[in-house]
């Protein structure tokens, strides 16, 4: 069964945009949570994950990182066997 990806984006970030993008063009299901309008969970997120900036992905409730850390993932064949188990 495909882990759960939730992907924590600004309206006006560049990355956020690209990062989803990637997880379509893999055929990677996520929930888009929008934290532009939310300081509260933007901090709770940013505690969360040890960082301040957008977007975060999450994987079963996991930080794995922004734009770059999920193209690095996916770069070297890991992004599929992480959330898909391939």
């Amino acid at each position: 069964m495909p882990a759960r990806v939730v992907v924590y984006t600004l309206n006006y970030c560049p990355y956020c945009y690209r990062v989803k993008e990637l997880l379509k063009k893999r055929g990677i299901a996520f929930e888009e949570v929008d934290l532009t309008d939310n300081d509260s969970l933007r901090e709770k997120i940013a505690k969360k994950s040890g960082q301040e900036t957008a977007p975060q992905v999450f994987v079963n409730d996991k930080a794995i990182g922004g734009y770059a850390e999920v193209r690095r993932l996916d770069e070297q064949g890991l992004l599929g066997k992480l959330i898909c188990g391939e």
